[in-house]
C-alpha cells in the first residue's frame, strides 16, 4: 500500500518556516537575517555557504537546525589531510562465505543534513568531492553511482579567505551554493544575551518541528508560487546587469570579470517564491527579488583585482545594480 503524501498548502509552509525560526531563536541570539536566509534555502532545496570569522556561531546554527529537523545529520570537519574517500565513502575488502569481496562503506555525505565545517581548510581535490553530491544528489565510487537521501541539504562554513591556511573555493563549486550568507559580528545587546545563555547552568534543548516528508512537501509547494512575467523580466535584467558586456553601469564594466550564471537567476526566482510564502503572499513581488539578491548573487559576481585595491565589493555592486535596474509595470 502506497503511503499518501502529506497535504501541504501555502499556509502550512508559512507555519513550518515560522516554527523553525522560532525554535532556532531559542538558541541563536539575534542573527534574524541569517536564520531567515537559511530557512529560505532549506525550503527552496538549496545549499548554504556561511562565511564569518571563527567564534560567531556558524556551527551552532547548523547543529541547532539539525535538532529542529527530524532528519539524519552528519558533520564533516574539513582539514588539509582530509581525503575525498573520507567524504563519499570507499570500497573495503571483507569476507563473505569464505570469499574476499569488496563492500561499499558509505561516507558521512549520506545524510539529509550535512555540515561541511570549515570547508576552505581542505585542499581543492577534497573540496571537489562535494561537486557531484551538491548538484546531482548522487555519489559515484568506482563504477557505481548511488543516490543520496532526500532531502539533501549541505550547510558549509568557511573562514574569510584572508585567514592563514585556507584554500579559496573554485568558481564552479561556489556556483553550486544556493546562498552565500555573511555572518556579522553581534552587537552589544546580543553579546550580553549570548553570555547569559551560554554561561549558565544549562542551555535550551530544541525540539523537532519538521521532518523529511514535510520539508519535501514544502519544497513542492514553493515551486508552485506564481511569478508575473514583468517580475520575471526584472530578475533576468538583474542577472544581465552583472555582466560587464551587457550593462551600461561603469562600476560593473570596470570591476567585474564575469557576472552571475543562469543558476543565479534560478536561485533568485526560487528564493523569492519562498520569501513570498514566508511573508504570507502567494505571488512574487519586486521586493522579494531585491531581498534575496545579495545572498543569491554575491558569490556569483567575480571581481577584478582592481576592485579589491579600490575597496569595491560584490555587495556594493549588487546594491548599485538594484538601484539602477528598470522595473517594468504590469501589462493590463
Amino acid at each position: 500500500m502506497i503511503a499518501e503524501e502529506p497535504r501541504v498548502d501555502a499556509a502550512t509552509v508559512t507555519q513550518l518556516a515560522k516554527s523553525l525560526e522560532t525554535e532556532l531563536a531559542r538558541l541563536i541570539v539575534g542573527q534574524q537575517a541569517l536564520v531567515r536566509d537559511t530557512v529560505i534555502s532549506l525550503i527552496a532545496g538549496g545549499h548554504v555557504l556561511l562565511e564569518g570569522v571563527p567564534g560567531l556561531g556558524k556551527t551552532v546554527l547548523v547543529r541547532s537546525l539539525g535538532q529542529a529537523l527530524s532528519m539524519s545529520f552528519s558533520r564533516i570537519q574539513f582539514t588539509p589531510d582530509l581525503m575525498p574517500a573520507d567524504i563519499v565513502g570507499t570500497n573495503v575488502i571483507g569476507d563473505e562465505a569464505g570469499r574476499r569481496e569488496f563492500h561499499y562503506q558509505p561516507g558521512p555525505i549520506f545524510a539529509n543534513l550535512v555540515l561541511a565545517d570549515e570547508i576552505n581548510r581542505a585542499t581543492p581535490k577534497t573540496q571537489s568531492a562535494l561537486l557531484e553530491a551538491m548538484q546531482e544528489r548522487t555519489v559515484t565510487v568506482g563504477t557505481q553511482t548511488r543516490p543520496l537521501p532526500s532531502p539533501f541539504f549541505v550547510l558549509a562554513t568557511q573562514n574569510p579567505i584572508e585567514l592563514e591556511g585556507t584554500y579559496p573555493l573554485p568558481e564552479a563549486q561556489l556556483d553550486r551554493f544556493f546562498f552565500k550568507v555573511l555572518v556579522p559580528f553581534p552587537g552589544e545587546k546580543d553579546l550580553l544575551e549570548i553570555a547569559r545563555r551560554t554561561t549558565g547552568e544549562s542551555t535550551p534543548q530544541l525540539r523537532a518541528v519538521a521532518d523529511a516528508e514535510s520539508v519535501l512537501a514544502a519544497q513542492r509547494v514553493a515551486r508552485e508560487v506564481p511569478i508575473a512575467e514583468h517580475v520575471l523580466l526584472y530578475a533576468a535584467r538583474l542577472i544581465g546587469a552583472t555582466h560587464p558586456d551587457r550593462t551600461e553601469l561603469e562600476s560593473v564594466r570596470r570591476y567585474v570579470r564575469w557576472g552571475a550564471s543562469p543558476r543565479g537567476l534560478q536561485t533568485m526566482v526560487l528564493a523569492a517564491k519562498v520569501r513570498a510564502l514566508l511573508e504570507g503572499r502567494y505571488n512574487v513581488a519586486f521586493d522579494d527579488l531585491s531581498a534575496v539578491a545579495q545572498p543569491a548573487l554575491r558569490h556569483r559576481v567575480f571581481l577584478q583585482f582592481e576592485a579589491e585595491a579600490d575597496g569595491m565589493t560584490a555587495d556594493r555592486l549588487i546594491t548599485e545594480i538594484l538601484e539602477h535596474t528598470v522595473k517594468e509595470p504590469a501589462r493590463a
